[in-house]
């Protein structure tokens, strides 16, 4: 019986070049969406030419309910869940002082409090199945806690994410479960234009921007028997952007 892997946000960028990853590598991989369905409904048909075990589902997470109902659906349909890859994510750049109150909660909503629900409710049942693996993206830097003025709500979410890693990495180590933090820089993952990007190129000591595929790379480590004492890290990968 293979492992099974739930990746949130996994029909765009980041989330979908795990799912594929993850499928490849003989999991049987859940992934959930909130708006890209044309997006989620292309993957699942192409996995499933592959013959690969998948489930689709919307959901959005920052209802702590959907989420409780995608983590049943899951283990009712492909079994105990062994890691989790918390992709979700959504952006937002304003001014500060342009920020309006529903746009502030929009970044919570969709950043931080999804992970703080979905890791509470694996956490328990990879407990006592023995142990597990949990991944959240967070962003280059966040460690900083340094202060932006376009970002602000976006990145304060993204520096809950690691403030919850951390934390849970340190409630559940003795249960055989890891959680750490892969904290993107710079990537092309289909959400800027090129010339953008290749303006950004210049101030990434590694002078070029970076793919999904490199996260994936973090990923794959997190999840190997190599990364098994590997506990409440952040490993940036920014191509030294932000270090």
């Amino acid at each position: 019986m293979s492992r099974v892997a739930l990746v949130t946000g996994g029909a765009r960028g980041i989330g979908r070049a795990t799912v594929r990853a993850l499928a490849a590598d003989g999991w049987s991989v859940a992934f959930s969406y909130r708006t890209a369905e044309d997006e989620a409904r292309q993957l699942h048909d192409e996995l499933r030419s592959l013959d690969a075990p998948v489930l689709t589902t919307r959901c959005d997470a920052s209802s702590h309910e959907a989420c409780a109902e995608l983590v049943e659906r899951v283990v009712s349909d492909l079994g105990p869940i062994h890691a989790l890859v918390n992709c979700i994510g959504a952006y937002r750049s304003v001014p500060l002082l342009e920020e309006t109150v529903a746009g502030w909660h929009g970044m919570l909503d969709h950043n931080l409090h999804p992970v703080f629900y979905l890791c509470r409710l694996v956490v328990r049942p990879m407990i006592e199945a023995g142990g597990g693996r949990i991944i959240n993206f967070s962003i280059a830097h966040a460690d900083r806690a340094a202060g932006q003025t376009r970002i602000t709500a976006h990145y304060a979410a993204k520096v809950g994410v690691l403030v919850l890693t951390r934390s849970f990495a340190k409630e559940v180590a003795r249960h055989a479960i890891t959680v750490n933090a892969i904290s993107p820089g710079f990537l092309d993952s289909g959400g800027m234009p090129a010339d953008e990007l290749e303006q950004l190129a210049v101030s990434i000591p590694a002078g070029h921007v970076g793919t999904p595929s490199d996260a994936v790379g973090a990923v794959r480590f997190l999840l190997s028997d190599a990364a098994s004492y590997v506990n409440g890290a952040h490993l940036q990968v920014s191509g030294g952007w932000g270090t």
